[in-house]
């Protein structure tokens, strides 16, 4: 970077840059304006590379004073010295590093900073290993240039020095065809392209310019790289409740439809009036599937892969687990309905009463199998999600009042059971929360030895 000052009718040109830059082009030194030799550059190179040793960033300092009204060029400057300054990334890095491998997201540092600078901080924010290779632009070809070998020592490595805003662009290039998700931060002017063309482009609200804003995705307004980690978990975890918000609420649509389809085919009388349908869309479904919306999500959210991002929001594994879900609540409300006619003798108002309580119950212990996999049975983000608890309590006391209250009961035509008829509804709509419980862990145990 330069500028130029007029002083004394002359103009005064201030250079700062990277060393090696500045004294490549230096042919003077000190104030006194002794010749730059070569023993004399070297030794200032080596004097850089002990600062950057220490974690510092170095800048080199040059002058030159031409006529006014020349044109500008920074050959022949006189070299001042180097400045050395420390800018330690916040304590919180470390960890959020660490948090994304974890996650399964590679961290690669690419800087403009020596290479001895970069490494140094590198390794003791755990982005890479002691004696890792560091790369240096110089070093980089252009894409179409990189043979095979070059490619695969370029994706591999850690850390980028010296690297321009025009290799930058090649790196992000270079990821995206190897198949890769590449999310870009950056502040200055020059970061634009590549946070453009980078998948998930972030720019700095704080220090960051208004280009680098406008052409990023996300604009993080701390400028902290902890809050990139914690949207990738709250990104995660919005999706994962979305799943189990429509998983729910498809099953236990299906077994409504499952069950009035097959007692119609088997001959059995109907389980279910177009009303109590209508009062478990409304009730039993609504609120302990918007429940489900508000999760904070498992402890182990961060430590899951990433997932393809052409994966659908409901894809072939889902759409078995609402097959199997509405199969469960179907099989337990048909049981529940020849039980109640050829055991309990039951017929009518009384027997449907028992097949529609059997599968609201259902429904409602059915959100407690929304748990993640391999998530533990008895606490989980379900069942320490407060208002899981407070739409279950709600909608049991709904359907209490639905069966006690003479005028409501009527127009749903439901005759309140007697205790034969509440003890198989308890056990019937239990039944699948139990099968879901028992495969879960055992699922869960199965993948804990496969993983041993």
């Amino acid at each position: 970077m330069a500028t130029a000052h007029e002083r004394d009718g002359r103009l005064f040109v201030a250079v700062k840059g990277a060393p090696e830059a500045v004294l490549a082009t230096a042919r003077a030194v000190g104030e006194e304006v002794e010749a730059l030799g070569e023993e004399e550059r070297a030794e200032w190179l080596r004097r850089a590379v002990a600062l950057a040793e220490d974690g510092l960033r170095v800048l080199a300092l040059a002058q030159k004073t031409i006529p006014l009204g020349a044109v500008p060029n920074y050959g022949d400057l006189t070299f001042l010295g180097l400045i050395g300054f420390l800018d330690p990334p916040r304590v919180e890095v470390k960890q959020a590093i660490a948090d994304c491998r974890q996650a399964g997201i590679r961290v690669v540092m690419v800087t403009g900073d020596h290479a001895v600078t970069a490494r140094k901080i590198a390794e003791s924010l755990g982005i890479a290993e002691p004696g890792a290779v560091i790369i240096e632009g110089r070093e980089l070809q252009a894409l179409v240039a990189l043979g095979e070998q070059e490619r695969q020592r370029v994706l591999a490595a850690q850390v980028f020095a010296r690297v321009t805003p025009a290799q930058k662009l090649d790196l992000v290039r270079l990821y995206q065809s190897a198949g890769q998700v590449v999310a870009m931060t950056g502040d200055g002017v020059n970061d634009a392209p590549a946070l453009q063309k980078a998948d998930i482009g972030v720019a700095m609200g704080l220090r960051g310019t208004e280009v680098a804003r406008q052409a990023a995705d996300i604009v993080l307004r701390d400028d902290a790289f902890g809050s990139i980690v914690a949207a990738v978990r709250e990104g995660r975890i919005i999706f994962g409740n979305l799943r189990r918000f429509l998983i729910y609420l498809l099953s236990c649509n299906i077994s409504e439809v499952m069950v009035v389809a097959l007692a119609v085919v088997a001959g059995l009388p109907l389980p279910l009036l177009p009303l109590q349908i209508l009062f478990l869309n409304l009730v039993t479904d609504v609120f302990p599937a918007f429940a489900l919306a508000t999760g904070e999500g498992e402890e182990t959210v961060l430590r899951r892969p990433p997932r393809d991002p052409r994966e659908p929001l409901l894809g072939r594994p889902q759409w078995l687990f609402i097959a199997g879900y509405g199969a469960l609540l179907t099989a337990s409300t048909l049981a529940a309905l020849l039980i109640g006619s050829q055991v309990l003798g039951l017929e009518g108002d009384p027997l449907v009463s028992i097949s529609f309580l059997t599968l609201a119950f259902a429904q409602l212990w059915h959100v407690f199998n929304m748990r993640g996999a391999g998530s533990p049975v008895f606490r989980n983000a379900i069942t320490l999600n407060p208002f899981v608890w407070l739409a279950v309590a709600l909608c049991a006391a709904i359907l209490l009042l639905a069966v006690y209250i003479p005028l409501v009961a009527d127009a749903l035509q439901v005759i309140p059971p007697d205790q034969s008829g509440w003890v198989l509804v308890m056990a019937a709509s239990l039944a699948p929360l139990l099968v879901g419980m028992t495969i879960g862990a055992m699922s869960a145990g199965l993948r804990r030895k496969t993983v041993g």
